[in-house]
């Protein structure tokens, strides 16, 4: 069964008496090259567990299956669940579990199906819920090899973006402490049925083993990336002095200077590092008042 030919699509659904949920951010690929492409690119062998967010028909989830030995695909919209249970009826490696990724107890899921493989994620996020997601898998705690994902191509460019780059942001910088990202490749808007507004792409994150930098304090590293980049216009000092909190201007004066950033640079030209840096001066200050 082609679930990228759009007669096949719109039969299945029709079949099913179900109708695409813009709630759900459903579009569905109609060019067979992209879920092959993604599915050559998610992992570097074949013996892992894939789990996939969002599979919809199951176009991407059948070329998981060809290529990886285990597949759990996780799909919230209930509706789609008969439609799976028949486009991917022929393999006897996919699991498809009705829960909200953000909801289902991942650790659970990993220990019942992994059987001890390395675990990747796949999947095709909507704009709206692609941060949340992966802040979800990243802060789970669990071991993730890598985690590929197609977002908005606008997204996809600020997921990979180089410090100083008028793309980079917060979520870049907090992604630069759990992995490498790179964008893989873009998708059309024509590539989809219904064809959304805007371009894709798909982009990889290779997940440290152990972060190569030290953080003496997660939270307080956090904070400093949050606090400059909700000011990013202003300098870094100035910005962390009215968001971080818990620090006076002369403190943060001193920690900038500690680094070797000029006194006037902005938050958006650090890199992950350097934010790390910064982060571990200020822990030393404030342990030092205490």
């Amino acid at each position: 069964m082609d679930l990228c030919n759009i007669s096949v699509i719109k039969s299945v659904m029709a079949d099913a008496g179900i109708s695409f949920h813009k709630e759900f951010g459903q579009n569905f690929l109609t060019n067979r090259i992209i879920p092959e492409d993604i599915a050559d690119n998610c992992a570097d062998t074949s013996e892992r567990m894939i789990l996939e967010i969002g599979p919809g028909i199951g176009c991407l989830t059948q070329e998981l299956a060809m290529r990886y030995k285990k597949v759990v695909a996780v799909e919230i919209d209930r509706g789609l669940i008969p439609v799976l249970n028949k486009t991917l009826s022929e393999f006897d490696n996919i699991t498809v579990i009705n829960e909200d990724i953000l909801k289902v107890d991942l650790h659970a899921l990993i220990e019942d199906y992994s059987e001890g493989m390395p675990v990747s994620v796949c999947a095709n996020l909507p704009y709206y819920i692609t941060t949340p997601i992966l802040m979800h898998l990243l802060e789970s705690g669990i071991k993730f090899s890598t985690i590929t994902v197609m977002v908005q191509n606008e997204v996809a460019a600020r997921l990979s973006a180089k410090a100083g780059s008028s793309d980079y942001g917060a979520i870049t910088a907090i992604l630069g402490y759990y992995g490498s990202v790179r964008k893989l490749f873009r998708v059309s808007a024509g590539c989809f049925i219904p064809a959304p507004k805007v371009d894709s792409a798909v982009v990889r994150i290779d997940l440290y083993d152990k972060c190569p930098f030290e953080i003496k304090d997660e939270r307080l590293f956090r904070n400093c990336i949050k606090a400059a980049f909700e000011m990013r216009r202003k300098t870094l000092e100035n910005a962390l002095s009215a968001k971080l909190g818990g620090f006076t201007k002369d403190q943060v004066a001193e920690a900038i200077g500690c680094c070797g950033f000029d006194e006037k640079i902005r938050g958006e030209r650090l890199s992950t590092e350097d934010f790390a840096v910064l982060a571990n001066h200020l822990y030393d200050i404030k342990t030092e008042k205490a």
